[in-house]
């Protein structure tokens, strides 16, 4: 891939788990909230967050048809609690797979979206169920332009097919779109789609004991600690 060009930039698209929102703290406080002291909520929290890749995987590789990411987490939270021996009623899982669906902005998420917001159209790209999506955005005050699901692809990330449909409904080449994430794992993706990458290096997004991406580790053409920083080097 060539030179990064900041003025060829036209679309930022943003992964959301982990780069925009903190995860792992909304998680671990809802399941705390919910199931009590039957569980250690952070690692409860953790194993399920583990499962999240694998479970997509499956339906990239065609071991499944595709379901949206809700029914992925019921199907491994239902692993987890098993594991941590709750036998949890229909209702309670109900509202665990909802925890997914309000989490908090990280500290710099809403100011630095907002200044980038300015200058390019800036669109949530995720994993998460456009259902989830838009009630997260919303809960979350977060200033998308839009919203685009890996559901609308029919596949998950890093499947090309969800970066090309994001450059196809926003009219764009893929030269012209910057995927920013916190996950080496979809910058990796982006780009052999032929998007530029924008690392956000999220040191705490798994919490404590887990080793979350490092610059040093992710290929991306800028890498930068917020989206303050990132909204400072692209110049908004």
């Amino acid at each position: 891939m060539g030179e990064f060009r900041p003025a060829e930039i036209q679309v930022l698209t943003c992964d959301v788990f982990g780069t925009t929102v903190d995860w792992h703290t909304g998680v671990t406080r809802q399941v705390a909230a919910i199931l009590g002291e039957d569980v250690d909520a952070v690692r409860f929290a953790g194993e399920w967050r583990d499962r999240y890749l694998p479970s997509m995987a499956r339906v990239r590789e065609g071991g499944r048809p595709f379901v949206y990411l809700d029914t992925l987490h019921r199907e491994t939270l239902d692993e987890v609690l098993e594991l941590h021996g709750v036998d949890a009623d229909e209702e309670t899982r109900r509202r665990l797979v909802r925890v997914w669906h309000r989490l908090p902005a990280w500290e710099d998420s809403v100011r630095g979206l907002a200044r980038l917001r300015e200058r390019f159209v800036v669109a949530a790209l995720s994993n998460g169920g456009f259902a989830l999506m838009t009630h997260l955005v919303k809960a979350a005050g977060l200033p998308f332009d839009c919203v685009l699901s890996a559901e609308l692809a029919g596949t998950y990330k890093p499947d090309p097919r969800v970066y090309q449909m994001a450059t196809r409904l926003l009219d764009v080449d893929p030269g012209q779109v910057l995927m920013v994430a916190a996950h080496g794992w979809d910058l990796d993706g982006a780009r052999a789609a032929g998007l530029r990458t924008a690392f956000i290096e999220r040191p705490a997004e798994k919490g404590p004991g887990r080793a979350a991406d490092r610059a040093e580790n992710v290929e991306s053409d800028l890498s930068v600690s917020s989206y303050v920083e990132l909204a400072d080097a692209l110049r908004c």
